[in-house]
């Protein structure tokens, strides 16, 4: 089931054989007859893209949560087409969801104990929704504004965020509610503008760096984290000197970190040559990763003898008489128990004691 499921039907059913029935993204409804269909001997497929499905109506069941954070859904497809990227083929064009069903779901997940929802969506600033009954237009910033007024007790975070996309009504939203959570997540892919023009990604260097000053502006204390791609097409030593110089002046917190691994079926694929020898991406990415290991530790240190409202989401992994949450800056925090009577989906303040490159370490403020 799912996007990689459209994209290698053929490789399943006709060339190894290994499958019965094959379910695109947006054919969840056809199951009971695909199901049907294969129990005939029958191969049952499915792959067929929607232009308006949107899982509106569906209450996932939260088999592997934690009871206290929850993924929610609020948009599916893109419309960006990055040359690296084959999201538009295979879960196609972008739809927003009806605004009032995703603060309907958000307000059953906190009524039900939870006290954390992260917005999903392939580019969330993008989210768009004419509520015809209401009379309403619902951009993002709304959207946010929504769910955050379902309880101050409720956090709110998304992602993914594209850097063309977010505006400063995103911004001051951010900045306006507490419980809308101080960190974003605005992926650069390179630094280089030439480089940035074979992605497709629609800006250059000198406008990605001025939206990370518009957020340090408008939100001072807000995290920063990232996507970064080592050995795009036809990259040079300069253009990945580049990505290092924009990591260094945004100073992510955090950031997911890949080589370039071509696509079937995507826009770099079809046009350009995957020409960089593996040896090389493998390098700069251990470069590129050398440095957002430093950034990041960095940014720890800075934490140390500060104070954070921190929401516990359960044991820490090391040791079941340490709790483990994170704080507005998605930054995980450890800290003992003691003899406190904190429970999981509980807000604590932890003044920070130590750091490591990964974690905050503290103790309860008292």
């Amino acid at each position: 089931m799912g996007c990689m499921a459209e994209r290698l039907k053929s490789k399943f059913l006709e060339e190894e054989q290994l499958v019965d029935i094959v379910v695109g993204p947006d054919a969840y409804r056809s199951l009971p007859a695909l199901v049907e269909e294969a129990g005939t001997g029958q191969k049952a497929v499915n792959v067929l893209l929607s232009r308006d499905e949107t899982y509106a109506d569906i209450s996932p069941v939260r088999l592997d949560s934690n009871g206290v954070t929850a993924f929610v859904s609020i948009m599916r497809g893109c419309n960006n087409m990055c040359s690296f990227c084959v999201v538009p083929f295979t879960r196609g064009r972008e739809r927003s969801r009806d605004a009032v069903s995703i603060a309907t779901e958000c307000r059953a997940l906190f009524d039900k104990g939870y006290r954390e929802v992260t917005l999903l969506g392939q580019n969330v600033d993008s989210y768009y929704f004419v509520d015809e009954v209401n009379d309403e237009i619902v951009t993002f910033a709304k959207l946010l504004e929504k769910v955050a007024l379902i309880s101050p007790l409720l956090r709110v975070r998304f992602s993914t965020s594209h850097p063309k996309d977010i505006t400063d009504d995103v911004l001051y939203t951010i900045a306006k509610h507490e419980n809308i959570c101080r960190y974003i997540h605005l992926p650069v892919q390179s630094g280089s503008t030439r480089v940035l023009q074979l992605m497709n990604r629609t800006y250059t260097k000198e406008w990605y760096l001025a939206k990370v000053d518009r957020v340090r502006e408008l939100i001072p204390d807000c995290g920063i984290s990232s996507d970064v791609i080592a050995g795009f097409c036809t990259e040079t030593e300069e253009d990945h000197m580049e990505t290092l110089d924009v990591m260094q002046y945004s100073k992510y917190d955090m950031s997911y970190m890949f080589i370039y691994s071509e696509r079937p079926g995507t826009l770099a694929q079809r046009r350009y040559e995957d020409d960089i020898p593996e040896e090389i991406k493998k390098r700069r990415l251990t470069e590129i990763v050398g440095l957002q290991n430093r950034l990041s530790s960095e940014s720890n240190r800075k934490d140390i003898g500060k104070t954070f409202r921190v929401l516990i989401e359960g044991d820490s992994k090391r040791s079941t008489d340490d709790w483990m949450g994170r704080n507005t800056h998605n930054k995980v925090v450890v800290f003992p128990k003691g003899n406190s009577n904190f429970k999981k989906g509980d807000y604590v303040m932890v003044t920070v004691t130590d750091s490591t490159q990964a974690t905050l370490l503290g103790n309860l403020d008292e």
